[in-house]
Protein backbone atom coordinates (compact mmCIF):
# COMPACT_ATOMS: atom_id res chain seq x y z
CA UNK A 1 0.00 0.00 0.00
CA UNK A 2 0.79 3.72 -1.06
CA UNK A 3 1.67 6.54 1.19
CA UNK A 4 0.83 10.48 1.26
CA UNK A 5 3.62 12.13 -0.42
CA UNK A 6 4.48 15.59 -1.78
CA UNK A 7 5.15 15.33 -5.40
CA UNK A 8 8.50 15.96 -6.06
CA UNK A 9 7.70 18.41 -9.14
CA UNK A 10 4.59 20.54 -8.29
CA UNK A 11 4.30 19.75 -4.22
CA UNK A 12 0.64 18.71 -4.47
CA UNK A 13 -0.06 15.43 -2.25
CA UNK A 14 -0.39 12.29 -3.70
CA UNK A 15 -0.86 8.62 -2.74
CA UNK A 16 3.25 6.97 -3.94
CA UNK A 17 3.31 3.51 -5.11
CA UNK A 18 4.11 2.86 -8.23
CA UNK A 19 5.01 6.34 -9.50
CA UNK A 20 7.05 8.82 -7.54
CA UNK A 21 4.76 11.43 -9.18
CA UNK A 22 1.73 12.57 -8.77
CA UNK A 23 -0.98 11.68 -11.23
CA UNK A 24 -0.89 15.12 -13.02
CA UNK A 25 2.55 15.12 -13.39
CA UNK A 26 2.69 11.61 -15.25
CA UNK A 27 0.72 12.48 -17.51
CA UNK A 28 2.04 15.67 -18.51
CA UNK A 29 5.28 13.65 -18.56
CA UNK A 30 3.61 10.97 -20.84
CA UNK A 31 2.41 13.79 -23.19
CA UNK A 32 6.27 14.83 -23.33
CA UNK A 33 7.49 11.79 -23.81
CA UNK A 34 4.66 11.13 -27.09
CA UNK A 35 5.95 14.51 -28.01
CA UNK A 36 9.80 13.56 -28.36
CA UNK A 37 9.01 9.47 -30.09
CA UNK A 38 6.88 11.22 -32.06
CA UNK A 39 9.78 13.47 -33.11
CA UNK A 40 11.97 11.28 -33.47
CA UNK A 41 9.99 8.27 -35.51
CA UNK A 42 10.99 9.77 -39.07
CA UNK A 43 13.91 8.43 -40.07
CA UNK A 44 15.10 11.94 -40.87
CA UNK A 45 15.01 12.84 -37.15
CA UNK A 46 16.58 9.90 -35.85
CA UNK A 47 19.97 11.00 -35.74
CA UNK A 48 19.02 14.11 -33.02
CA UNK A 49 20.40 15.00 -30.33
CA UNK A 50 19.06 15.84 -27.36
CA UNK A 51 19.77 19.59 -27.79
CA UNK A 52 17.79 19.55 -31.44
CA UNK A 53 15.42 17.43 -29.64
CA UNK A 54 14.64 20.17 -27.09
CA UNK A 55 14.87 22.99 -29.55
CA UNK A 56 12.34 21.37 -32.16
CA UNK A 57 9.68 20.04 -28.99
CA UNK A 58 10.35 22.23 -26.25
CA UNK A 59 10.81 19.20 -24.08
CA UNK A 60 12.95 19.63 -20.42
CA UNK A 61 16.28 18.12 -20.74
CA UNK A 62 16.11 16.18 -17.81
CA UNK A 63 12.84 14.92 -18.81
CA UNK A 64 14.79 13.65 -21.88
CA UNK A 65 17.33 12.17 -20.38
CA UNK A 66 15.19 10.28 -18.01
CA UNK A 67 13.39 8.62 -20.87
CA UNK A 68 16.51 7.52 -22.09
CA UNK A 69 18.35 6.48 -18.87
CA UNK A 70 14.69 4.25 -18.51
CA UNK A 71 15.09 2.68 -21.43
CA UNK A 72 12.02 4.08 -23.25
CA UNK A 73 13.94 5.97 -26.12
CA UNK A 74 17.15 3.46 -26.79
CA UNK A 75 20.40 4.08 -28.18
CA UNK A 76 19.94 1.15 -30.58
CA UNK A 77 16.57 3.36 -32.53
CA UNK A 78 18.47 6.31 -31.55
CA UNK A 79 22.38 6.45 -31.83
CA UNK A 80 22.78 10.11 -30.93
CA UNK A 81 21.10 9.62 -27.70
CA UNK A 82 23.22 9.19 -24.31
CA UNK A 83 22.86 11.45 -20.50
CA UNK A 84 25.93 12.38 -18.63
CA UNK A 85 28.07 10.34 -16.39
CA UNK A 86 26.78 10.75 -12.41
CA UNK A 87 30.47 11.12 -11.73
CA UNK A 88 31.97 13.10 -14.42
CA UNK A 89 29.70 14.51 -16.59
CA UNK A 90 31.04 12.25 -20.32
CA UNK A 91 28.17 11.11 -22.53
CA UNK A 92 27.07 7.10 -21.88
CA UNK A 93 24.24 5.54 -23.39
CA UNK A 94 23.82 3.00 -20.81
CA UNK A 95 23.98 2.54 -16.58
CA UNK A 96 24.79 5.43 -14.20
CA UNK A 97 28.77 5.97 -14.78
CA UNK A 98 31.10 5.67 -17.95
CA UNK A 99 33.72 2.72 -18.16
CA UNK A 100 36.52 4.96 -16.43
CA UNK A 101 34.50 6.10 -13.57
CA UNK A 102 33.54 2.51 -12.89
CA UNK A 103 37.27 1.12 -13.40
CA UNK A 104 38.17 3.86 -10.72
CA UNK A 105 35.73 2.97 -8.61
CA UNK A 106 36.73 -0.54 -9.16
CA UNK A 107 39.95 -0.23 -8.36
CA UNK A 108 39.64 2.01 -5.40
CA UNK A 109 37.68 -0.68 -3.77
CA UNK A 110 39.89 -3.50 -5.26
CA UNK A 111 42.81 -1.18 -2.96
CA UNK A 112 40.67 -1.05 0.00
CA UNK A 113 40.28 -4.62 0.03
CA UNK A 114 43.97 -5.47 0.25
CA UNK A 115 44.67 -2.71 2.52
CA UNK A 116 41.52 -4.05 5.09
CA UNK A 117 42.62 -7.80 4.15
CA UNK A 118 46.53 -6.60 5.53
CA UNK A 119 45.18 -4.96 8.49
CA UNK A 120 43.36 -8.23 9.19
CA UNK A 121 46.23 -10.24 8.79
CA UNK A 122 48.61 -8.10 11.14
CA UNK A 123 45.93 -7.92 13.86
CA UNK A 124 45.57 -11.71 13.88
CA UNK A 125 49.14 -11.37 14.11
CA UNK A 126 49.51 -9.46 16.74
CA UNK A 127 47.10 -11.25 18.61
CA UNK A 128 48.57 -14.73 18.23
CA UNK A 129 52.16 -13.36 19.73
CA UNK A 130 51.05 -11.75 23.27
CA UNK A 131 51.43 -13.07 26.12
CA UNK A 132 50.05 -12.53 29.28
CA UNK A 133 51.04 -13.36 32.68
CA UNK A 134 48.63 -13.77 35.59
CA UNK A 135 50.61 -12.11 39.17
CA UNK A 136 49.61 -14.92 41.65
CA UNK A 137 48.83 -13.47 45.21
CA UNK A 138 49.75 -15.41 48.30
Amino acid sequence: MGQLANCPRCDALFVSGMRSICQECYKEEERAYTTVYNYLRPRKNRQATIPEIVEATGVHEGLIYKFVKEKRLRASQFPNLSYPCDRCGTEIAEGNLCKNCSADITGALSEQQKINDIEKRNKEKEQANTYYTVEKKH
